[in-house]
Formats: C-alpha cells, sequence, structure tokens
C-alpha cells in the first residue's frame, strides 16, 4: 500500500486511513473516512491542525479510564467530534505492557502477546466497546477514529473485524495490521516503552520490548484462529457476540464500499 495511507505526525503514532482496500463484490473500502491511531495525549499543535483537517464526527477510545487518565488526549481549539469511552477497564493496561509480566526473553514475549490474543474478542469489558463502534460505523454520520493506547492490539483487532465485514481478503486485512510496525513508528516506541516496561516488570531485552511493542502475523492470527475455533466462522461471531448481523454487514457495505 502506499505511503499517503498513513498520516505522518509529530507524537500522535500509527495514525492511519484503513480504507482503500479491496472489498466485497470488485467494490473498494472508500478512503478518507475511516481512520486509526495510537493516543493523541503527545498531540503537538501540528498533529491536531492535521487532525482536525479530518472533519471527525467520531472518535472511539477504547481505553480504560486509567489509561486515559494517565495520558488525557489533546485537542483541537475547534474539536467537536463527539467522544465515545467505556467506564470500566478494557485492559487494565495496555496489552503490550500486561503481556510483559513475567517474561524475560523475545520467545516469552510473542507466546504471551498470543496469549493475550487468544482472548481479546472476548474480553468483557471490551465487547461493549466493540459493539458501540459497529453501531457508530453503521449510523455514518462522518468520518471516525478508533484507536487505543499504541493503536495496534484493541485497535488493531477491532479494525480487522471492520475490514472482514466490509469483505476485505484476510491477506489484505493482515497487511494493514502489519503496517504498524512502519507507521506506528517503532523505534521510537521501543524506547519509549521500555522505560514504562522496566520501571514495572524490571530488566528486560530491546529484542523482548520489540516483540511487545511491535505486531506479528502470529498476534492476529491467534485471535482470528481463535474467533473461529468458537464460533465456527467470523461471521458468526460478529452476528453472535457484536451484533453484525447479514443485514447490518449490508449496511456497512452500502455506506462504505464504492466502486
Amino acid at each position: 500500500m502506499t505511503v499517503s495511507r498513513v498520516l505522518k505526525l509529530d507524537g500522535v503514532h500509527n495514525f492511519r486511513d484503513y480504507g482503500g482496500y479491496a472489498g466485497a463484490d470488485g467494490a473498494i473500502v472508500k478512503r478518507g473516512v475511516l481512520w486509526r491511531s495510537a493516543q493523541h495525549g503527545d498531540a503537538s499543535p501540528s498533529d491536531l491542525d492535521a487532525i482536525h483537517i479530518l472533519e471527525l464526527a467520531d472518535v472511539i477510545d477504547l481505553r480504560g479510564p486509567i489509561e486515559r487518565d494517565a495520558k488525557p488526549c489533546v485537542r483541537h481549539d475547534d474539536f467537536a467530534a463527539r467522544v465515545w469511552t467505556y467506564p470500566e477497564e478494557t485492559a487494565g493496561l495496555a496489552l503490550h505492557t500486561e503481556a510483559a509480566d513475567g517474561v524475560v526473553t523475545a520467545a516469552e514475549a510473542r507466546a504471551a502477546m498470543v496469549r493475550l490474543y487468544e482472548g481479546i474478542a472476548f474480553r468483557e469489558n471490551l465487547v461493549p466497546m466493540l459493539r458501540l463502534y459497529f453501531e457508530i460505523l453503521q449510523r455514518a454520520e462522518g468520518p471516525s477514529l478508533v484507536h487505543c493506547v499504541a493503536g495496534k492490539d484493541r485497535t488493531g483487532f477491532a479494525v480487522a473485524m471492520a475490514q472482514h465485514a466490509l469483505g476485505v481478503s484476510r491477506e489484505a486485512i493482515m497487511e494493514d495490521y502489519l503496517m504498524t510496525n512502519s507507521a506506528g513508528n517503532i523505534e521510537a516506541r521501543v524506547a519509549a516503552g521500555a522505560v514504562q516496561i522496566r520501571e514495572r516488570h524490571g530488566a528486560i531485552s530491546d529484542d523482548t520490548i520489540r516483540a511487545l511493542m511491535g505486531v506479528e502475523a502470529d498476534y492476529l492470527n491467534a485471535a482470528l484462529d481463535a474467533v473461529e475455533a468458537r464460533h465456527g466462522s467470523i461471521d458468526a461471531y460478529l452476528a453472535a457476540v457484536l451484533g453484525v448481523d447479514t443485514a447490518a454487514q449490508a449496511a456497512l457495505r452500502q455506506h462504505y464500499l464504492e466502486g
């Protein structure tokens, strides 16, 4: 995919358009209306100007209260989007920080991330936000942004489900997911994350932190495989757990597919 889908910002990592992929029936997911990112607590004034131009109608913040209090989002003076949050913890800690507990090696970190992804689709306090995310997408009242702390785990799973509902192939979904490692300024995030993770968990190698702060195909595959194992298919999960049945998928495709 072209770099143009990534909005290069100073203090907001991983900000990008997750449209533009081939969807159902040969159509293309619209560009400029579906956005994803990391948290906005470190946004610069120029970042806020660039985001303001997008004319966001809705911001779905998948973080819990502890995360939001630790890094409140900075807003443009004329910010007018609706912000949607959940009153309880959706992860307690960002998943990559949660996964760091007890790990020493990069292999242990990857195994911990896989275990977390195996349950991400069923997290009690995350599922209501995923349902709300799809409700907002179905309203289609303007461009939307979904984000968490790093914009890679909770956000990555949410976006994967939306793209699947729009008929995007698993290969393209994975391509978009893995883009976090380039669009997300992984080295800067490893350096920043190292401080937080080491303060909490002690001496951990850079390779281990990279496994926690980045994304790998095995992580998302673990989530998708767990969904299919429990529900038989992603479509069945969408309908049974997130309320996105055939009619809802049709509505989403009407709103977000073109050509």
